[in-house]
C-alpha cells in the first residue's frame, strides 16, 4: 500500500494500464439507506479525492427519499456529492408483501438508469432487500460488482440476502479473517477477495471531535452527563415479526423502570415497521420527560453519541460492530445479529422474553467501560479499496469462475475424447523396418 501511495502520478498510471485500466474507471454507488450510506461514504470520498483515476455516478434510492426516516439523501448533499439519480423504490406498507414489491419496483427503475450511466462497475453494500435488486439488476446487464462486508453470518433473512449477493458479486470486500474464510468456503476466486475491514471504522477512529458534550446536549438536553444516558436501537425482526414486536414493547418497559435519559432512534422500514412504531406512542416514548425518539441522526453526531453513552441497546448491527470500537458497553437483544463476530463490550440477550431479563443485563452493563475492540477494522480500509479497484482489469472475462472443491469426474462424453480413444496409432520399431498400423478399440488392427 506505502509503495503505491509514494508511486509518481505517471506510474501509478503505468501500472493501471498493465493491469488494463488504461481509461477511468467509471464507478456507480448506489446508496439505499442511513446505515448503508455510513459504510459508502467513507469509500465515495476517496473516490472523489482521486479523479485522474475514477468517475462517480451516485445512485439514491430506498427509505433516504422518505420523510418518515428522516430524508436522509440530504446528507449525502450536505457531504457535497452530485447525485445522478433518486429512485423512488419503497412500496409502503411495511409488511412483508411491501418488501417484495419494493425490490419488484427497483428491479423495474434500475435498468433504464444504468443504461444511460453505463458503469464499469457499481459498489453494493451490505444485506438489504433493496442491494438484492441492485446486484440483480447490475449481474444482468453485465456489470461488475463489487460488494462490501459479504461472508458475515449475522441472522433472519438478512444472511440469505447477504449470500445472494455474493454469488452475484464479482469481487469482494470483507471485514474480517472469518468473513474471509467464509467467502473462500462458498467457492467465491480468493484473487478477488479482499480483506480490508470495515469502511466505516475509517472514520470511527480518527473521530477526535472534543466538543462532543454540545452534541449530547442538543440531542438529550441541557442536564445530561458523558456515560450516564442510553441509546436505543432495535429493528422488526421480519422471520419473526410478532415475536420482535413484543421484545421492543418489554425493551421499552425495562428502559422506562431503569429511569435513564435515553435516545430512541426509530426502527428501519423492514415489515413489523409499524407496529413497532406504534407500541413507542402507546408507551408515550414521544413526551415521556426520559426520552428523546429521533427518526435519524448524522452519522458524525451518532458516533459522539454511542462514543460516550453508558449503554447502547437494541439489535442493530451497529452495535455489535461499530460501537465496539469505542468500548462502550452493548446489549444485544434476540436472533437478529445471532453469528456475529463481537468484542467483550457486548452481552447477549438472545431471549430477550421478560422485562426482569431486560432490566437485569441494563443493571449489569451501564457505565462500564471496555477495551477498544478492532475486529472490524483498523482505520485503513478506503486505502486498501481504492488499490483494489484501480487493480480490477476490465478486460478479463466478466463471467465469474466458482472455486468448486475437487469432485469426482463426471461421465458426460465429449466427441473429442471419443474419436482420440476409438483409434491409436502403434508405431513399431523393431528390426530394421518401421511399421504403422492404426488400432481400434476393439484391438482389430485396422
Amino acid at each position: 500500500e506505502v509503495y503505491f501511495k509514494n508511486l509518481s502520478k505517471q506510474k501509478q498510471k503505468e501500472v493501471m494500464e498493465k493491469n488494463g485500466n488504461n481509461h477511468k474507471l467509471r464507478v456507480c454507488v448506489a446508496t439505499c439507506n442511513r446505515a448503508d450510506y455510513s459504510k459508502l461514504a467513507p469509500i465515495m470520498f476517496g473516490i472523489k479525492a482521486e479523479p485522474q483515476f475514477f468517475e462517480l455516478d451516485v445512485v439514491v434510492l430506498g427509505s433516504h427519499l422518505i420523510d418518515d426516516y428522516g430524508n436522509t439523501y440530504r446528507m449525502i448533499e450536505q457531504d457535497d456529492f452530485d447525485i445522478h439519480t433518486r429512485l423512488h423504490t419503497i412500496v409502503r406498507g411495511e409488511d412483508e408483501a411491501a418488501m417484495v414489491e419494493s425490490v419488484g419496483l427497483a428491479l423495474v427503475k434500475l435498468p433504464d438508469v444504468l443504461n444511460r450511466l453505463k458503469p464499469d462497475i457499481m459498489i453494493v453494500h451490505g444485506d438489504r432487500f433493496d442491494a438484492l435488486a441492485l446486484a440483480t439488476s447490475a449481474a444482468l446487464m453485465n456489470i461488475r460488482i463489487l460488494h462490501i462486508e459479504g461472508g458475515e453470518v449475522s441472522g433472519t433473512i438478512d444472511d440469505s440476502i447477504r449470500h445472494a449477493i455474493t454469488k452475484l458479486a464479482h469481487y469482494h470486500v470483507c471485514c474480517t479473517r472469518s468473513a474471509e474464510q467464509h467467502l473462500i468456503a462458498m467457492c467465491e476466486d480468493h484473487d478477488r477477495i479482499l480483506l480490508a475491514g470495515c469502511p466505516s471504522y475509517d472514520k470511527l477512529l480518527s473521530a477526535k471531535n472534543k466538543d462532543y458534550m454540545s452534541i449530547i446536549r442538543m440531542w438529550l438536553g441541557e442536564d445530561v452527563k458523558t456515560r450516564d444516558y442510553i441509546v436505543a436501537l432495535q429493528h422488526p425482526v421480519t422471520t419473526d415479526i410478532k415475536h420482535s414486536i413484543k421484545m421492543f414493547e418489554l425493551t421499552l418497559d425495562a428502559l422506562i423502570s431503569f429511569n435513564k435519559r435515553t435516545l430512541v432512534l426509530f426502527p428501519n422500514v423492514d415489515a413489523g415497521n409499524k407496529e413497532m412504531v406504534r407500541v413507542m406512542r402507546k408507551k408515550g416514548i414521544e413526551h415521556h420527560p426520559n426520552f428523546r425518539a429521533v427518526k435519524h441522526v448524522p452519522f458524525d453526531q451518532f458516533i459522539q453519541l454511542v462514543a460516550h453513552a453508558g449503554c447502547m441497546i437494541g439489535n442493530s448491527s451497529c452495535g455489535v460492530r461499530e460501537v465496539g470500537a469505542f468500548g462502550t458497553p452493548v446489549i444485544n437483544l434476540g436472533t437478529r445479529q445471532t453469528g456475529r463476530e463481537t468484542g467483550e463490550n457486548v452481552l447477549h440477550v438472545r431471549d430477550a422474553d421478560t422485562q426482569d431479563k431486560i432490566l437485569h443485563a441494563l443493571q449489569l452493563q451501564f457505565g462500564k467501560q471496555y477495551p477498544c475492540s478492532k475486529i472490524y477494522g483498523d482505520g485503513n480500509a478506503v486505502p486498501r479499496i481504492l488499490k483494489f479497484l484501480k487493480s480490477i482489469d476490465l478486460k478479463e472475462p466478466l463471467q465469474k469462475k466458482f472455486c468448486f472443491p475437487p469432485v469426482k469426474d463426471n461421465i458426460s462424453q465429449d466427441i473429442d475424447h471419443i474419436l482420440e480413444t476409438q483409434s491409436a496409432l502403434a508405431v513399431d520399431l523393431g528390426g530394421t523396418n518401421l511399421r504403422v498400423a492404426i488400432v481400434s478399440m476393439k484391438v482389430n488392427i485396422l
